[in-house]
Protein backbone atom coordinates (compact mmCIF):
# COMPACT_ATOMS: atom_id res chain seq x y z
CA UNK A 1 0.00 0.00 0.00
CA UNK A 2 2.75 2.44 0.90
CA UNK A 3 4.61 1.70 -2.33
CA UNK A 4 1.45 2.20 -4.33
CA UNK A 5 0.68 5.41 -2.52
CA UNK A 6 4.21 6.73 -3.16
CA UNK A 7 3.93 5.77 -6.83
CA UNK A 8 0.66 7.64 -7.16
CA UNK A 9 2.28 10.72 -5.61
CA UNK A 10 5.17 10.54 -8.08
CA UNK A 11 2.74 10.14 -10.99
CA UNK A 12 0.72 13.10 -9.73
CA UNK A 13 3.86 15.21 -9.39
CA UNK A 14 5.05 14.44 -12.92
CA UNK A 15 1.54 15.09 -14.26
CA UNK A 16 1.46 18.53 -12.65
CA UNK A 17 4.94 19.32 -13.96
CA UNK A 18 3.89 18.24 -17.48
CA UNK A 19 0.73 20.32 -17.42
CA UNK A 20 2.21 23.45 -15.83
CA UNK A 21 5.75 23.53 -17.21
CA UNK A 22 5.37 21.90 -20.63
CA UNK A 23 1.80 21.61 -21.84
CA UNK A 24 0.61 25.08 -20.79
CA UNK A 25 3.60 26.95 -22.32
CA UNK A 26 3.24 24.93 -25.53
CA UNK A 27 -0.45 25.81 -25.74
CA UNK A 28 0.35 29.48 -25.14
CA UNK A 29 3.07 29.38 -27.80
CA UNK A 30 0.68 27.83 -30.33
CA UNK A 31 -1.91 30.49 -29.51
CA UNK A 32 0.63 33.28 -29.97
CA UNK A 33 1.77 31.85 -33.30
CA UNK A 34 -1.84 31.56 -34.48
CA UNK A 35 -2.56 35.18 -33.51
CA UNK A 36 0.63 36.55 -35.06
CA UNK A 37 -0.84 37.15 -38.56
CA UNK A 38 -3.74 39.10 -37.02
CA UNK A 39 -1.37 41.23 -34.98
CA UNK A 40 0.80 41.93 -38.02
CA UNK A 41 -2.26 42.87 -40.06
CA UNK A 42 -3.56 45.16 -37.33
CA UNK A 43 -0.23 46.98 -36.92
CA UNK A 44 0.00 47.48 -40.68
CA UNK A 45 -3.60 48.70 -40.93
CA UNK A 46 -3.23 51.11 -38.01
CA UNK A 47 -0.46 52.94 -39.84
CA UNK A 48 0.57 51.69 -43.31
CA UNK A 49 3.61 53.97 -43.12
CA UNK A 50 5.19 51.40 -40.80
CA UNK A 51 5.37 48.91 -43.65
CA UNK A 52 6.90 51.53 -45.92
CA UNK A 53 9.45 52.48 -43.26
CA UNK A 54 10.53 48.85 -42.92
CA UNK A 55 11.07 48.65 -46.67
CA UNK A 56 13.04 51.91 -46.65
CA UNK A 57 15.41 50.59 -43.99
CA UNK A 58 15.94 47.41 -46.01
CA UNK A 59 16.67 49.50 -49.12
CA UNK A 60 19.20 51.67 -47.28
CA UNK A 61 21.04 48.64 -45.88
CA UNK A 62 21.12 47.02 -49.31
CA UNK A 63 22.65 50.11 -50.91
CA UNK A 64 25.43 50.57 -48.35
CA UNK A 65 26.17 46.83 -48.41
CA UNK A 66 27.27 47.25 -52.03
CA UNK A 67 30.45 48.92 -50.74
CA UNK A 68 31.35 45.64 -49.08
CA UNK A 69 30.32 43.33 -51.92
CA UNK A 70 32.10 45.09 -54.81
CA UNK A 71 35.86 44.78 -54.79
CA UNK A 72 36.67 48.29 -56.15
CA UNK A 73 34.54 49.91 -53.46
CA UNK A 74 35.89 47.60 -50.77
CA UNK A 75 39.48 48.38 -51.71
CA UNK A 76 38.79 52.07 -51.20
CA UNK A 77 37.40 51.71 -47.67
CA UNK A 78 38.43 48.29 -46.45
CA UNK A 79 36.89 46.88 -43.29
CA UNK A 80 35.69 50.37 -42.36
CA UNK A 81 32.83 49.77 -44.81
CA UNK A 82 30.98 48.06 -41.97
CA UNK A 83 30.69 51.46 -40.28
CA UNK A 84 28.32 52.51 -43.06
CA UNK A 85 26.11 49.51 -42.35
CA UNK A 86 26.23 50.23 -38.63
CA UNK A 87 25.36 53.89 -39.28
CA UNK A 88 22.22 52.93 -41.22
CA UNK A 89 21.07 50.61 -38.44
CA UNK A 90 21.42 53.20 -35.67
CA UNK A 91 20.56 56.37 -37.62
CA UNK A 92 17.51 55.49 -39.73
CA UNK A 93 14.46 56.50 -37.73
CA UNK A 94 10.73 56.64 -38.44
CA UNK A 95 10.50 60.36 -39.17
CA UNK A 96 12.62 62.61 -41.37
CA UNK A 97 13.48 64.88 -38.43
CA UNK A 98 14.71 62.04 -36.24
CA UNK A 99 16.80 60.57 -39.07
CA UNK A 100 18.26 63.94 -40.04
CA UNK A 101 18.99 64.83 -36.42
CA UNK A 102 20.78 61.57 -35.75
CA UNK A 103 22.64 61.69 -39.05
CA UNK A 104 23.94 65.23 -38.51
CA UNK A 105 24.78 64.51 -34.88
CA UNK A 106 26.76 61.43 -35.86
CA UNK A 107 28.57 63.16 -38.74
CA UNK A 108 29.59 66.29 -36.84
CA UNK A 109 30.50 64.37 -33.69
CA UNK A 110 32.63 61.93 -35.68
CA UNK A 111 34.38 64.75 -37.55
CA UNK A 112 35.14 66.73 -34.40
CA UNK A 113 36.18 63.70 -32.37
CA UNK A 114 38.36 62.38 -35.19
CA UNK A 115 40.13 65.72 -35.60
CA UNK A 116 40.74 66.05 -31.86
CA UNK A 117 41.95 62.45 -31.63
CA UNK A 118 44.45 62.98 -34.44
CA UNK A 119 45.67 66.18 -32.79
CA UNK A 120 45.96 64.49 -29.40
CA UNK A 121 47.88 61.62 -30.95
CA UNK A 122 50.25 64.02 -32.66
CA UNK A 123 50.91 65.97 -29.47
CA UNK A 124 51.36 62.76 -27.48
CA UNK A 125 53.90 61.44 -29.99
CA UNK A 126 56.09 64.49 -29.32
CA UNK A 127 56.50 63.48 -25.68
CA UNK A 128 58.31 60.28 -26.52
CA UNK A 129 57.50 56.62 -26.10
CA UNK A 130 57.01 56.84 -22.34
CA UNK A 131 54.99 60.01 -22.24
CA UNK A 132 52.68 59.19 -25.19
CA UNK A 133 50.32 56.72 -23.41
CA UNK A 134 50.13 59.01 -20.36
CA UNK A 135 49.10 62.02 -22.43
CA UNK A 136 46.64 60.00 -24.50
CA UNK A 137 45.08 58.56 -21.36
CA UNK A 138 44.79 62.01 -19.81
CA UNK A 139 43.14 63.43 -22.95
CA UNK A 140 40.62 60.59 -23.07
CA UNK A 141 39.82 61.11 -19.38
CA UNK A 142 39.34 64.88 -19.63
CA UNK A 143 37.30 64.95 -22.85
CA UNK A 144 35.12 61.99 -21.85
CA UNK A 145 34.41 63.51 -18.43
CA UNK A 146 33.65 66.96 -19.91
CA UNK A 147 31.41 65.56 -22.64
CA UNK A 148 29.53 63.35 -20.19
CA UNK A 149 28.90 66.32 -17.89
CA UNK A 150 27.64 68.33 -20.88
CA UNK A 151 24.88 65.76 -21.35
CA UNK A 152 23.24 67.03 -18.16
CA UNK A 153 22.49 70.43 -19.76
CA UNK A 154 18.80 70.40 -20.82
CA UNK A 155 19.44 72.02 -24.21
CA UNK A 156 22.20 69.57 -25.09
CA UNK A 157 20.24 66.64 -23.67
CA UNK A 158 17.24 67.45 -25.85
CA UNK A 159 18.93 67.86 -29.23
CA UNK A 160 22.56 66.74 -29.11
CA UNK A 161 22.70 63.88 -26.64
CA UNK A 162 23.28 61.28 -29.34
CA UNK A 163 26.04 63.40 -30.86
CA UNK A 164 27.82 63.69 -27.51
CA UNK A 165 27.73 59.92 -27.07
CA UNK A 166 29.18 59.40 -30.55
CA UNK A 167 31.86 62.03 -29.81
CA UNK A 168 33.00 60.13 -26.71
CA UNK A 169 32.95 56.81 -28.56
CA UNK A 170 34.81 58.05 -31.64
CA UNK A 171 37.46 60.00 -29.76
CA UNK A 172 38.19 57.06 -27.50
CA UNK A 173 38.38 54.54 -30.36
CA UNK A 174 40.57 56.68 -32.61
CA UNK A 175 42.85 57.87 -29.82
CA UNK A 176 43.35 54.43 -28.32
CA UNK A 177 43.60 52.50 -31.60
CA UNK A 178 45.94 55.14 -33.02
CA UNK A 179 48.50 54.19 -30.41
CA UNK A 180 49.05 50.86 -32.19
CA UNK A 181 48.27 51.98 -35.76
CA UNK A 182 50.70 54.13 -37.69
CA UNK A 183 48.25 55.41 -40.34
CA UNK A 184 45.90 57.06 -37.86
CA UNK A 185 44.85 59.77 -40.32
CA UNK A 186 43.86 57.16 -42.90
CA UNK A 187 41.94 55.25 -40.22
CA UNK A 188 40.02 58.37 -39.16
CA UNK A 189 39.36 59.30 -42.80
CA UNK A 190 37.93 55.89 -43.66
CA UNK A 191 35.62 55.80 -40.67
CA UNK A 192 34.40 59.35 -41.27
CA UNK A 193 33.82 58.70 -44.97
CA UNK A 194 31.81 55.53 -44.41
CA UNK A 195 29.75 57.17 -41.66
CA UNK A 196 28.96 60.10 -43.98
CA UNK A 197 27.98 57.67 -46.74
CA UNK A 198 25.66 55.74 -44.40
CA UNK A 199 24.10 58.88 -42.94
CA UNK A 200 23.67 60.52 -46.34
CA UNK A 201 21.95 57.39 -47.68
CA UNK A 202 19.53 57.38 -44.75
CA UNK A 203 18.68 61.08 -45.12
CA UNK A 204 18.10 60.86 -48.88
CA UNK A 205 15.80 57.86 -48.62
CA UNK A 206 13.96 59.33 -45.62
CA UNK A 207 13.26 62.61 -47.45
CA UNK A 208 12.55 61.46 -50.99
CA UNK A 209 10.89 58.06 -50.47
CA UNK A 210 7.46 58.43 -48.85
CA UNK A 211 8.68 60.87 -46.16
CA UNK A 212 7.15 60.89 -42.68
CA UNK A 213 7.44 64.43 -41.32
CA UNK A 214 7.61 64.84 -37.55
CA UNK A 215 6.13 68.33 -37.84
CA UNK A 216 2.98 67.04 -39.51
CA UNK A 217 2.69 64.25 -36.96
CA UNK A 218 3.00 66.79 -34.12
CA UNK A 219 0.33 69.02 -35.62
CA UNK A 220 -2.03 66.11 -36.21
CA UNK A 221 -1.42 64.74 -32.71
CA UNK A 222 -2.33 68.01 -30.98
CA UNK A 223 -5.30 68.57 -33.29
CA UNK A 224 -6.50 65.05 -32.53
CA UNK A 225 -6.12 65.64 -28.80
CA UNK A 226 -8.22 68.80 -28.98
CA UNK A 227 -10.82 66.91 -31.00
CA UNK A 228 -11.01 64.25 -28.29
CA UNK A 229 -11.71 66.94 -25.69
CA UNK A 230 -14.42 68.30 -27.96
CA UNK A 231 -15.94 64.84 -28.32
CA UNK A 232 -16.34 64.51 -24.55
CA UNK A 233 -17.73 67.99 -23.95
CA UNK A 234 -20.32 67.79 -26.72
CA UNK A 235 -21.76 64.63 -25.20
CA UNK A 236 -21.28 65.38 -21.51
CA UNK A 237 -24.28 67.66 -20.91
CA UNK A 238 -26.96 65.33 -22.19
CA UNK A 239 -25.31 62.27 -20.63
CA UNK A 240 -24.88 63.81 -17.17
CA UNK A 241 -28.34 65.30 -16.85
CA UNK A 242 -29.93 62.18 -18.27
CA UNK A 243 -28.42 60.19 -15.43
CA UNK A 244 -29.28 62.79 -12.83
CA UNK A 245 -32.91 62.81 -13.93
CA UNK A 246 -33.08 59.05 -13.74
CA UNK A 247 -33.47 58.49 -17.45
CA UNK A 248 -32.32 55.16 -18.77
CA UNK A 249 -31.31 54.08 -22.18
CA UNK A 250 -28.71 52.09 -23.99
CA UNK A 251 -25.52 54.02 -24.53
CA UNK A 252 -23.87 53.02 -27.79
CA UNK A 253 -20.34 51.71 -27.82
CA UNK A 254 -19.24 54.73 -29.87
CA UNK A 255 -20.65 57.14 -27.28
CA UNK A 256 -18.80 55.36 -24.47
CA UNK A 257 -15.58 55.41 -26.47
CA UNK A 258 -16.06 59.09 -27.24
CA UNK A 259 -16.60 59.95 -23.58
CA UNK A 260 -13.43 58.09 -22.59
CA UNK A 261 -11.16 59.07 -25.50
CA UNK A 262 -9.87 62.17 -23.64
CA UNK A 263 -7.83 59.91 -21.32
CA UNK A 264 -5.15 59.39 -23.97
CA UNK A 265 -4.52 63.16 -23.98
CA UNK A 266 -3.16 62.98 -20.43
CA UNK A 267 -0.09 60.98 -21.49
CA UNK A 268 1.07 62.67 -24.69
CA UNK A 269 3.61 65.12 -23.26
CA UNK A 270 6.65 62.95 -24.01
CA UNK A 271 5.47 62.26 -27.57
CA UNK A 272 4.82 65.95 -28.23
CA UNK A 273 8.23 67.02 -26.94
CA UNK A 274 10.00 64.31 -28.97
CA UNK A 275 8.16 65.24 -32.16
CA UNK A 276 8.84 68.95 -31.62
CA UNK A 277 12.55 68.18 -31.15
CA UNK A 278 12.63 66.13 -34.35
CA UNK A 279 10.61 68.74 -36.27
CA UNK A 280 13.27 71.40 -35.59
CA UNK A 281 15.75 69.35 -37.64
CA UNK A 282 13.52 69.06 -40.68
CA UNK A 283 14.01 71.20 -43.78
CA UNK A 284 11.32 73.49 -45.12
CA UNK A 285 8.47 71.51 -46.65
CA UNK A 286 4.97 72.49 -47.60
CA UNK A 287 3.73 75.22 -45.29
CA UNK A 288 6.22 74.27 -42.58
CA UNK A 289 8.96 76.80 -43.24
CA UNK A 290 12.26 77.30 -41.45
CA UNK A 291 11.89 78.66 -37.90
CA UNK A 292 8.33 77.35 -37.69
CA UNK A 293 6.94 78.10 -34.18
CA UNK A 294 7.16 74.58 -32.78
CA UNK A 295 7.26 75.96 -29.22
CA UNK A 296 3.69 77.22 -29.69
CA UNK A 297 2.58 73.68 -30.50
CA UNK A 298 4.00 72.56 -27.17
CA UNK A 299 2.17 75.42 -25.46
CA UNK A 300 -1.13 74.39 -27.05
CA UNK A 301 -0.48 70.76 -26.11
CA UNK A 302 0.14 71.77 -22.50
CA UNK A 303 -3.11 73.78 -22.39
CA UNK A 304 -4.98 70.83 -23.89
CA UNK A 305 -3.64 68.54 -21.16
CA UNK A 306 -4.74 71.02 -18.47
CA UNK A 307 -8.21 70.93 -19.98
CA UNK A 308 -8.06 67.13 -20.06
CA UNK A 309 -7.30 67.04 -16.33
CA UNK A 310 -10.36 69.21 -15.68
CA UNK A 311 -12.40 66.85 -17.84
CA UNK A 312 -11.01 63.95 -15.82
CA UNK A 313 -12.45 65.55 -12.67
CA UNK A 314 -15.70 66.27 -14.50
CA UNK A 315 -15.99 62.70 -15.71
CA UNK A 316 -15.95 61.49 -12.10
CA UNK A 317 -19.49 62.85 -11.72
CA UNK A 318 -20.85 60.78 -14.62
CA UNK A 319 -22.46 57.72 -13.12
CA UNK A 320 -21.35 58.66 -9.60
CA UNK A 321 -24.84 58.15 -8.19
CA UNK A 322 -24.86 61.45 -6.30
CA UNK A 323 -28.01 63.39 -7.14
CA UNK A 324 -28.97 66.96 -6.40
CA UNK A 325 -32.58 68.12 -5.99
CA UNK A 326 -34.46 68.05 -9.28
CA UNK A 327 -35.44 71.69 -8.99
CA UNK A 328 -31.81 72.73 -8.75
CA UNK A 329 -30.90 70.42 -11.62
CA UNK A 330 -33.47 72.10 -13.81
CA UNK A 331 -32.09 75.53 -12.94
CA UNK A 332 -28.52 74.72 -13.99
CA UNK A 333 -29.27 72.23 -16.77
CA UNK A 334 -29.66 74.73 -19.61
CA UNK A 335 -26.57 76.74 -18.71
CA UNK A 336 -24.36 73.69 -18.09
CA UNK A 337 -25.51 72.02 -21.28
CA UNK A 338 -24.88 75.25 -23.16
CA UNK A 339 -21.36 75.61 -21.74
CA UNK A 340 -20.51 72.00 -22.50
CA UNK A 341 -21.92 72.12 -26.02
CA UNK A 342 -20.41 75.47 -27.01
CA UNK A 343 -16.94 74.66 -25.67
CA UNK A 344 -17.10 71.35 -27.54
CA UNK A 345 -17.98 73.14 -30.76
CA UNK A 346 -15.23 75.71 -30.21
CA UNK A 347 -12.62 73.00 -29.64
CA UNK A 348 -13.80 71.12 -32.72
CA UNK A 349 -13.42 74.28 -34.78
CA UNK A 350 -9.94 74.89 -33.34
CA UNK A 351 -8.91 71.31 -34.09
CA UNK A 352 -10.05 71.68 -37.69
CA UNK A 353 -8.18 74.99 -37.91
CA UNK A 354 -4.92 73.33 -36.87
CA UNK A 355 -5.35 70.42 -39.26
CA UNK A 356 -6.03 72.65 -42.27
CA UNK A 357 -3.72 75.48 -41.12
CA UNK A 358 -6.48 78.06 -41.57
CA UNK A 359 -7.62 80.90 -39.35
CA UNK A 360 -10.32 79.78 -36.87
CA UNK A 361 -13.57 81.53 -37.74
CA UNK A 362 -16.48 80.52 -35.53
CA UNK A 363 -14.51 79.49 -32.43
CA UNK A 364 -14.69 83.01 -31.00
CA UNK A 365 -18.47 83.00 -31.30
CA UNK A 366 -18.81 79.63 -29.55
CA UNK A 367 -16.49 80.70 -26.72
CA UNK A 368 -18.49 83.93 -26.29
CA UNK A 369 -21.72 81.97 -26.00
CA UNK A 370 -20.15 79.63 -23.44
CA UNK A 371 -18.86 82.61 -21.40
CA UNK A 372 -22.32 84.19 -21.49
CA UNK A 373 -23.89 80.98 -20.22
CA UNK A 374 -21.25 80.77 -17.48
CA UNK A 375 -21.89 84.38 -16.41
CA UNK A 376 -25.64 83.83 -16.31
CA UNK A 377 -25.23 80.67 -14.27
CA UNK A 378 -22.88 82.41 -11.86
CA UNK A 379 -25.38 85.22 -11.29
CA UNK A 380 -28.19 82.72 -10.85
CA UNK A 381 -26.24 80.71 -8.29
CA UNK A 382 -25.56 83.81 -6.17
CA UNK A 383 -29.28 84.11 -5.40
CA UNK A 384 -30.28 80.45 -5.43
CA UNK A 385 -27.60 79.22 -3.03
CA UNK A 386 -29.15 81.25 -0.24
CA UNK A 387 -32.38 79.27 -0.45
CA UNK A 388 -31.05 75.70 -0.82
CA UNK A 389 -29.21 73.33 1.48
CA UNK A 390 -25.62 73.51 0.28
CA UNK A 391 -24.76 69.92 1.23
CA UNK A 392 -27.39 68.60 -1.18
CA UNK A 393 -26.15 70.52 -4.19
CA UNK A 394 -22.38 70.28 -3.73
CA UNK A 395 -21.87 67.72 -6.58
CA UNK A 396 -23.95 69.75 -9.03
CA UNK A 397 -22.16 72.96 -8.05
CA UNK A 398 -18.83 71.22 -8.60
CA UNK A 399 -19.96 70.21 -12.08
CA UNK A 400 -20.95 73.79 -12.86
CA UNK A 401 -17.67 75.10 -11.46
CA UNK A 402 -15.60 72.66 -13.51
CA UNK A 403 -17.50 73.60 -16.65
CA UNK A 404 -16.77 77.28 -15.99
CA UNK A 405 -13.10 76.39 -15.57
CA UNK A 406 -13.15 74.46 -18.85
CA UNK A 407 -14.69 77.49 -20.59
CA UNK A 408 -11.76 79.61 -19.41
CA UNK A 409 -9.27 76.94 -20.49
CA UNK A 410 -10.93 76.71 -23.90
CA UNK A 411 -10.50 80.46 -24.29
CA UNK A 412 -6.78 80.08 -23.48
CA UNK A 413 -6.45 77.34 -26.10
CA UNK A 414 -8.20 79.58 -28.63
CA UNK A 415 -5.84 82.48 -27.88
CA UNK A 416 -2.80 80.21 -28.23
CA UNK A 417 -4.04 78.88 -31.57
CA UNK A 418 -4.78 82.46 -32.71
CA UNK A 419 -1.17 83.30 -31.89
CA UNK A 420 0.05 80.23 -33.76
CA UNK A 421 -2.11 81.17 -36.75
CA UNK A 422 -0.64 84.66 -36.78
CA UNK A 423 3.01 83.63 -36.37
CA UNK A 424 2.82 80.63 -38.73
CA UNK A 425 0.73 82.69 -41.19
CA UNK A 426 -2.23 80.37 -41.44
CA UNK A 427 -4.27 81.13 -44.51
CA UNK A 428 -7.70 82.72 -44.26
CA UNK A 429 -10.65 80.43 -44.92
CA UNK A 430 -11.77 80.96 -48.50
CA UNK A 431 -15.41 81.53 -49.22
CA UNK A 432 -15.23 81.22 -52.99
CA UNK A 433 -18.46 82.11 -54.73
CA UNK A 434 -18.09 79.52 -57.46
CA UNK A 435 -18.02 76.81 -54.79
CA UNK A 436 -21.20 78.05 -53.15
CA UNK A 437 -24.16 75.80 -53.85
CA UNK A 438 -25.97 77.25 -56.83
CA UNK A 439 -29.52 78.45 -56.53
CA UNK A 440 -29.95 77.87 -60.25
CA UNK A 441 -30.41 74.18 -59.52
CA UNK A 442 -32.63 74.67 -56.52
CA UNK A 443 -35.50 72.28 -56.41
CA UNK A 444 -38.47 73.78 -54.53
CA UNK A 445 -40.50 70.91 -53.11
CA UNK A 446 -43.71 71.23 -51.08
CA UNK A 447 -43.87 69.34 -47.82
CA UNK A 448 -46.71 67.08 -46.79
CA UNK A 449 -50.18 68.62 -46.69
CA UNK A 450 -50.80 67.79 -43.03
CA UNK A 451 -48.41 70.54 -41.84
CA UNK A 452 -49.75 73.86 -40.66
CA UNK A 453 -49.51 76.55 -43.30
CA UNK A 454 -47.67 76.46 -46.63
CA UNK A 455 -44.06 75.26 -46.40
CA UNK A 456 -41.42 74.53 -48.99
CA UNK A 457 -38.08 72.71 -49.04
CA UNK A 458 -35.37 74.29 -51.18
CA UNK A 459 -32.88 71.66 -52.33
CA UNK A 460 -29.68 73.51 -53.32
CA UNK A 461 -26.85 71.98 -55.34
CA UNK A 462 -24.55 72.97 -58.15
CA UNK A 463 -21.51 75.09 -58.68
CA UNK A 464 -22.40 78.29 -60.54
CA UNK A 465 -21.71 81.69 -59.05
CA UNK A 466 -24.17 83.28 -56.68
CA UNK A 467 -24.60 86.40 -58.83
CA UNK A 468 -25.55 84.57 -62.02
CA UNK A 469 -28.79 85.41 -63.86
CA UNK A 470 -30.19 82.00 -62.99
CA UNK A 471 -29.66 82.68 -59.29
CA UNK A 472 -31.37 86.04 -59.56
CA UNK A 473 -34.34 84.37 -61.19
CA UNK A 474 -34.61 81.72 -58.49
CA UNK A 475 -34.11 84.32 -55.74
CA UNK A 476 -37.04 86.24 -57.20
CA UNK A 477 -39.10 83.04 -57.14
CA UNK A 478 -38.18 82.40 -53.47
CA UNK A 479 -39.19 85.97 -52.56
CA UNK A 480 -42.52 85.48 -54.31
CA UNK A 481 -43.13 82.25 -52.38
CA UNK A 482 -42.33 83.96 -49.10
CA UNK A 483 -44.78 86.74 -49.91
CA UNK A 484 -47.46 84.16 -50.58
CA UNK A 485 -46.65 82.43 -47.31
CA UNK A 486 -46.94 85.75 -45.43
Amino acid sequence: METGHGGEERIGFFTRVWQQRVKAPLSQFKSNVAQLPKKVKKIAQDDPRRVIHSLKVGLALTLVSLFYYFRPLYNGFGVSTMWAVLTVVVVFEYTVGATLGKGLNRTFATSLAGALAVGAHHLASLTGEKGEPILLGASVFLLAAAATFARFFPGIKARYDYGVVIFILTFSLVAVSGYRVDEIIELAHQRLSTIIIGGFTCVLIAIFVCPVWAGEDLQNLIAQNIEKLSCFLEGFGSEYFKEEEGETGDVSKEDKTCLQSYKSVLNTKASEEALANFARWEPSHGRFLFHHPWNLYLKIGSLARQCAYSIESLNAFVGSGTKAPKEFQQKIKAACTKMSSETGKALLELSSSMRTMTQPTSATEHVAKAKTAAANLKNSLKTDLLEIDLLEIVPAVNVASLLMEIVAQTEEIKEAIDELARVAKFKNPTFVTDRTPSLSRAAIKPLSDNMDGPHVVIDISGSTTSDSPENAKVSHEITRIRNVDA
